[in-house]
């Protein structure tokens, strides 16, 4: 039987002059853009009670009404891709995330994701809005992840993350050596001339950073970041932004930097590092069912931990 969805919001001052469907996706993040636009069309969204397009402009204020029947979805199929599972209940499920492994499917990554994942290890998820994930890691990030189990958690664990009240923490490798730690106040949207890239740019969308000092090393700072926000490429696009980029981004890195005097090893590990070297470690929220606060950790992959070690190495050797 089809879950029957009711919401009933007002839209945000901030989200006037958009678009229907672009204001919609902004409030209930957890369903896709595609769903989100069928029930505009076919009257199950509607805007001050009345059935409009999803071009249609909002001015702030309206009431945006949900009343939709919530269909399995039957295009994604099930598969058998191993998971890391740290926490488990009736309502919540946290993974740890490999590298490689894309979370949502989309054009170039119909399947192999995560989505069709959880699918496999959790069968009823197939009634919840993209499987019950929430928020997402990049493809080559690695770490933690927060999956609901019922509607009732999810819209619980959104409303958290739209809150700011979860509290997400990362271990980075970059390139420099930080005096201090610090935040990054930059609001984020696409990059003006590049559409795949994020860029801190005036109209983007507010993002805030915080990052604090590990260990320092010759060339290279361990960093653990904080975030108050989940913008797309949020991390490794502020510490880009403040000279700092990750190692082994492909996207936002930039040239190849090697510490002076720099052993064959480790010149070979930041040469061949495979991906951007960020981990999702750390992650607090409060349970949507119980109220408790669940705190799950993940131990650094082993990518990170070898490139620690012999960064460590390189520093006692020159001392």
């Amino acid at each position: 039987m089809a879950d029957i969805l009711k919401r009933d919001e007002r839209i945000p001052e901030h989200l006037a002059g958009r678009r229907l469907d672009q204001a919609a996706a902004e409030m209930f993040p957890e369903f896709s853009r595609e769903r989100l636009k069928s029930w505009i069309q076919q009257g199950e969204l509607s805007l001050d009670g009345r059935t409009v397009r999803p071009k249609d402009k909002v001015f702030g204020g309206e009431r945006l009404a949900l009343d939709a029947q919530l269909e399995a979805e039957t295009r994604w199929e099930a598969q058998d891709i191993p998971l890391t599972i740290v926490h488990e209940d009736d309502a919540v499920v946290v993974i740890d995330k490999p590298a490689g492994l894309v979370v949502h499917p989309a054009a170039g990554n119909p399947d192999g994701t995560l989505l069709n994942a959880l699918l496999h290890h959790f069968p009823a998820l197939a009634g919840i809005p993209r499987a019950g994930i929430v928020h997402r890691l990049d493809k080559d990030t690695t770490g933690l992840m927060m999956v609901a189990k019922t509607l009732e958690a999810q819209t619980a664990l959104v409303e958290q993350l739209q809150a700011r009240s979860v509290s997400r923490e990362y271990d980075a490798i970059v390139v420099g050596t930080m005096t201090a730690g610090g935040t990054v106040d930059a609001p984020i949207g696409r990059h003006p001339k590049d559409r795949q890239r994020q860029a801190v740019t005036a109209g983007g969308k507010p993002a805030v950073t915080h990052y604090r000092v590990q260990e320092r090393f010759r060339g290279h700072t361990h960093v653990r970041c904080r975030l108050e926000t989940g913008r797309t490429h949020q991390i490794r696009v502020h510490l880009a932004h403040v000279r700092y980029p990750l190692v082994g981004d492909p996207v936002y890195g930039g040239r190849l930097k090697l510490p002076a005097g720099a052993g064959e090893s480790l010149k070979t590990l930041l040469r061949d590092f495979p991906r951007q070297a960020l981990h999702a470690h750390k992650l607090r929220f409060t349970h949507p069912v119980s109220g408790d606060t669940v705190e799950c950790r993940a131990p650094l992959p082993d990518d990170i931990f070898l490139l620690l070690d012999a960064l460590r190495q390189d520093r006692e050797g020159e001392a």
